[in-house]
């Protein structure tokens, strides 16, 4: 290859600009780059609001990358065949992108670095996604943590790569390749009318990250530890949907949070946990990947888990289980795409525990649901709550909504919010639900709000008895 061949740079999740290890590889080298995202065999399994979101990442990075004189590429096809081919009509030497760790993405690049290295091209894969390699941390005896705690503790000294500047410049080749429509990809079109309402609630971009950070940092962090249960409250950073696509790093979190620590704000280490959590799901992911679609734990094979998407199930889905709290969470998500962190505990304990339904009915109706879908995050608090998963919550764990409401929202600020039937004046956020879900639903702000699908004693005896007999 020539020396000034071009690079090809293979973006995945991960739309950033700075501390992306790959991309600065790219630049520093000083040789033409041509960066592509590639709808392969895994985006095209992306639910409807993933893809969505993925849409207006795809197309606010591009618009950054035209600021630095660069482009991004757009091919759609199997990454092994389309990005052989893309290599091939630019005349590239080197192929780059930041690692994966789920099965999926694993299977996949896998496959195409071997096929890229047979055909000779130099075929890298860095870091950047995580701040520990799954392979890296491990304890004195076995070959991967399965308890938080030990992860934790395992991690909380070890130094973390410093950020990589922020690209200024990438070098363009000669000649652009072609690209394709992005428009033409219809990835909004299963979101239907829903998109319009996501549109109002999404945060997209690095530099709307990095404003993210800053406020959180400025003024919640200190009371972040005793405040983030309240869903009310603007408590936590918000970030799990930037982190999601890449638009900002775990490691920029991490370093952020230390220098709060430094300065004595109270809830810095308790929101350091919580980066290294994500950690631990995809370092769990990595080593056990049968967690995204299994029971982690066999023994909970013949637990008599419904696997029926019925009726009951469906109410779930609409926010209409007839139990506010669960309600306002299932809305709260259909409207912003997100899920306050204790909202996602308590309907998934209601749907695993309350109704005995298979948990990876919940998984794949959050894959659907969530801009901020996470493989790791999602696979691992399903199971989590449901039991099956390690350092799981005991199965006798049973959320009590009604409590739950009590303690975290006892003024019902935050079901007022979501749950436009139980207010006389119903808030824009109620409203915006009627605007987002299915019209097949038939649902309107004039619904009588509905019986509970179980009540919370009944389905609580229910559960224990069914843990007792399994």
């Amino acid at each position: 290859m020539p020396e000034n061949a071009p690079i090809l740079l293979w973006m995945r999740r991960d739309f950033r600009l700075a501390d992306h290890p790959a991309l600065a590889k790219a630049a520093a080298l000083g040789r033409p780059v041509v960066p592509v995202f590639v709808l392969d065999e895994v985006a095209e399994t992306y639910g409807a609001a993933p893809k969505w979101r993925l849409e207006a990442a795809i197309r606010h990075f591009a618009a950054e990358l035209e600021k630095i004189g660069s482009r991004l590429i757009l091919r759609r096809g199997g990454a092994q065949e389309v990005l052989l081919a893309l290599a091939a009509e630019i005349g590239a030497s080197q192929v780059l992108w930041t690692r994966a760790y789920d099965p999926d993405a694993i299977a996949r690049d896998t496959r195409v670095k071997a096929a890229l290295k047979q055909a000779g091209y130099a075929a890298e894969s860095l870091p950047g996604h995580l701040m520990f390699e799954p392979w890296d941390v491990a304890p004195k005896q076995g070959n991967y943590f399965k308890v938080y705690s030990a992860f934790w503790r395992a991690v909380k000294e070890r130094p973390v790569a410093d950020l990589s500047a922020k690209a200024t410049q990438l070098t363009a080749p000669k000649q652009w390749p072609h690209s394709d429509d992005l428009a033409g990809w219809q990835l909004s079109r299963a979101m239907n009318q829903g998109a319009a309402v996501l549109a109002k609630y999404a945060v997209v971009g690095e530099a709307a990250a990095q404003a993210r950070l800053d406020q959180f940092i400025d003024t919640a962090i200190d009371t972040y530890k005793e405040a983030r249960d309240f869903p009310d409250r603007p408590a936590t950073s918000g970030l799990s949907e930037n982190l999601a696509w890449g638009e900002i790093s775990p490691a920029r979190l991490w370093f952020a949070g230390q220098r709060a620590l430094e300065a004595g704000a109270k809830g810095a280490e308790h929101f350091l946990k919580e980066v290294v959590w994500r950690e631990f799901a995809y370092h769990l992911v990595y080593h056990t990947p049968r967690i995204t679609s299994q029971n982690w734990r066999g023994e909970w094979d013949g637990f008599g888990w419904s696997e029926a998407e019925d009726a009951a199930v469906r109410r779930w889905q609409q926010g209409r289980t007839g139990v506010p709290l669960v309600d306002a969470a299932m809305r709260e998500m259909y409207v912003t795409g997100t899920m306050h962190n204790r909202g996602r505990m308590i309907v998934a304990s209601y749907l695993t525990k309350h109704m005995l339904t298979h948990w990876r009915i919940g998984q794949k109706w959050f894959e659907d649901c969530l801009i901020d879908w996470d493989p790791a995050a999602n696979a691992m608090g399903w199971q989590w709550v449901a039991g099956s998963g390690p350092d799981a919550a005991p199965y006798f764990r049973v959320f009590n909504p009604q409590l739950q409401a009590k303690k975290f929202d006892a003024d019902s600020r935050y079901v007022s919010r979501f749950v436009a039937e139980l207010v006389d004046t119903p808030a824009r956020e109620a409203l915006d639900f009627y605007a987002a879900c299915p019209r097949s639903w038939g649902l309107t702000p004039k619904d009588d709000y509905p019986d509970p699908v179980v009540g919370i004693d009944e389905g609580r005896k229910r559960a224990l008895a069914a843990y007792e007999n399994r």
